[in-house]
């Protein structure tokens, strides 16, 4: 498991959220894992390091015009597999089973792939925040059928409690080319 942690703060202004990068970056040394305007004119950030660098930056951020933060958040020790997949689309090997858990925010979506990756073992394919999608994010991933679906679980369990669970599914013995029609 990584001692990474992820740091995000969404802003309701663009301007604001090139100036809360501008202080985090400048408040704690973390890394920028993303950062660009998402649907509904809004403006996203999320950056990794140890917790306390974390919770420093993003506290800076959000100090800078509170009335412009729609969320902050800190996610302690965050699965490894979640980086690569907050990135862009990776391409595992497709196994014996599809799974994808959505969810209504980005926060949620960043909890549902650490739990599904905490859970079972499977490879994620994608974790896709807001961008298209009207603030809402999903997590792909795939495995062996008994993996997904102990992960599909898991997701929707943390979805769930926050009340944020649009839908999730499990497709057994999925067609090569689903995985590529995603991506």
């Amino acid at each position: 498991m990584s001692e990474k942690s992820i740091g995000l703060l969404e802003l309701t202004s663009v301007a604001t959220g090139f100036q809360a990068l501008d202080a985090m970056l400048k408040t704690a040394n973390v890394e920028v894992v993303l950062a660009r305007s998402i649907c509904s004119g809004k403006y996203l950030i999320i950056v990794a390091g140890d917790v306390g660098s974390v919770r420093a930056a993003v506290g800076a951020g959000a100090h800078l015009e509170p009335l412009s933060v729609v969320n902050s958040e800190l996610i302690a020790r965050v699965h490894e597999k979640v980086f690569p997949a907050l990135g862009g689309a990776t391409v595992p090997k497709l196994r014996g089973a599809f799974g994808c858990v959505e969810s209504f925010s980005v926060v949620t979506g960043i909890k549902v792939a650490d739990a599904v990756c905490k859970a079972a073992d499977v490879d994620l394919i994608e974790l896709r925040a807001a961008m298209a999608l009207g603030g809402k994010s999903f997590v792909t991933f795939t495995g062996d059928v008994g993996a997904v679906n102990a992960a599909v679980e898991a997701g929707k369990a943390v979805a769930g409690e926050e009340g944020l669970l649009v839908n999730a599914v499990v497709i057994a013995g999925p067609h090569p080319e689903l995985v590529a029609e995603i991506i």
